[in-house]
């Protein structure tokens, strides 16, 4: 199977520790955020774990555990934009993190990392001409080092609306007028441009709108073929694979004004203070009223091999 860390908060930056004690004992607890009393118990072992997907927009932490990561197959997303701290207020200098992606491209290699530059909002400050230029900016440094990016535009959920009043969604010809220039800048430094759950009609200016996290990406990062199960319904404009999320809403302390995951600062603080790196949990421990179910986990690699024509 597939274990997604990313969906709901940032495992890398803030839990490195916890994940790594998580590796080394085996297994992870994992609460249902609709049913918190439900908790799942995942095992974490290669042997059913045909790959870990990272969502970060720090993975330097992590990379102090990468003997611990060695038996697994991975695949990193990392988000790298060109905003400040007025709008992603604790995420590191850009210029480290690209470094740090360039040195994490460099142990598992351009197929397994995928560049994320998103959300991207139009205001007063970020124009349609500044993101052009920062995009190309960004993609000099990055060169070599990804062969895919993803690109989305805000979307205003309630928690962004509460935490970020003044986005607003970008009109449908901003969307084409940008994603048209980023594709040609892409293009000229090996990049493939990947809108995520954004309209098909992107793929009029050259974008793969064939989804960012799909059987064929998952395929690229293994190296085998996959026979995975009925994929749970997604919205229509996202062609992306559902796989299971060890996260927890509520716990990203980047504090990004944009944020989907986090309600509110305070929500987020209270959660973190509970955060053991020895609990099987990312927060809190288990209680004698949680429900434990075991994970149904098979490896989802076709023992078969095919001939490719």
């Amino acid at each position: 199977m597939i274990i997604q860390t990313g969906n709901r908060t940032d495992i890398p930056a803030f839990y490195a520790e916890w994940f790594a004690n998580r590796l080394q004992e085996g297994c992870v607890l994992v609460r249902n955020p609709f049913n918190p009393i439900s908790v799942t118990r995942y095992r974490l072992h290669p042997d059913v774990v045909d790959l870990l997907v990272f969502c970060s927009k720090n993975p330097a932490p992590m990379q102090k555990y990468a003997d611990l990561l060695k038996p697994y197959h991975r695949y990193w997303f990392v988000t790298i934009t060109p905003y400040g701290k007025d709008i992603e207020p604790n995420v590191p200098d850009k210029n480290d993190v690209m470094e740090t992606f360039r040195n994490l491209s460099s142990i598992v290699g351009p197929d397994n990392v995928c560049w994320r530059y998103d959300p991207i909002f139009i205001d007063e400050r970020w124009t349609i001409e500044r993101h052009i230029e920062s995009f190309g900016a960004m993609c000099q440094i990055l060169a070599g080092s990804v062969n895919t990016v993803v690109i989305s535009f805000i979307d205003l959920y309630e928690k962004v609306k509460r935490n970020f009043p003044e986005a607003r969604t970008v009109p449908m010809s901003v969307q084409l007028r940008l994603t048209e220039a980023f594709v040609k800048i892409g293009r000229e430094c090996g990049m493939i441009i990947k809108p995520c759950g954004e309209s098909r009609e992107l793929a009029s200016v050259g974008a793969d709108c064939s989804g960012c996290m799909t059987q064929a990406v998952f395929e690229a990062a293994i190296g085998e073929n996959l026979i995975l199960p009925h994929n749970p319904v997604n919205r229509k404009e996202c062609a992306c694979y559902i796989t299971g999320d060890i996260g927890a809403y509520n716990t990203c302390g980047h504090f990004c004004r944009y944020c989907y995951a986090n309600a509110d600062r305070t929500a987020v603080k209270a959660a973190m203070k509970q955060h053991d790196p020895k609990s099987p949990l990312l927060i809190g421990h288990v209680s004698e009223t949680d429900i434990i179910h075991e994970a149904k986990q098979v490896s989802w690699i076709d023992p078969q091999m095919r001939l490719k024509l």
